[in-house]
């Protein structure tokens, strides 16, 4: 993992800063909202919005705040209590979603499109590979319920088709 060189805090406690940087830089490379290791009397808990650190023979932690949950996030025409997600298509993984192809590249659907079976509506990119998420049947598309690069999780609705 990384070297174990890294500063004195006030506490006297010695902080692997090198480590904490690589395990925050896992959480975006692989899309998780935590990583916790521990090395001896260490623990380091590195999550989305903060980190936690505790030697072995103290109290755990306090859990952290969880992220409020952003399940529907609902695009600018819609609110959320407007939107039904019976019938979603889901997220089948943990991941980032796209909704595009690349960057700079026109979504591949919006709202009111007519979208056949097995038409690619957004990637999840899951450990460096690109998951094409297609519809489950023919329809239009009601609501895109997330954002493009938003993190999502898994049986997240994602596209609402009727």
């Amino acid at each position: 993992m990384a070297d174990r060189k890294g500063s004195t805090g006030k506490s006297g406690m010695n902080v692997d800063t090198a480590l904490v940087r690589e395990l925050a830089e896992m959480l975006g490379d692989t899309g998780l909202t935590e990583i916790e290791v521990e090395d001896g009397e260490r623990k380091i808990r590195v999550a989305r919005g903060g980190v936690a650190m505790a030697a072995a023979p103290a109290a755990a932690p306090a859990p952290a705040a969880a992220p409020a949950p952003s399940a529907a996030a609902p695009t600018p025409e819609t609110s959320a209590a407007d939107i039904d997600t019976a019938g979603a298509v889901k997220s089948p993984m943990v991941g980032t979603v796209y909704l595009a192809s690349e960057p700079g590249a026109a979504n591949f659907v919006k709202p009111g499109d007519s979208v056949s079976e097995g038409q690619t509506l957004l990637i999840v990119e899951a450990m460096k590979v690109m998951n094409p998420i297609t519809a489950d049947k023919a329809g239009t598309v009601k609501s895109i319920l997330v954002e493009n690069a938003q993190p999502v999780e898994f049986d997240q609705p994602l596209v609402v088709i009727g």
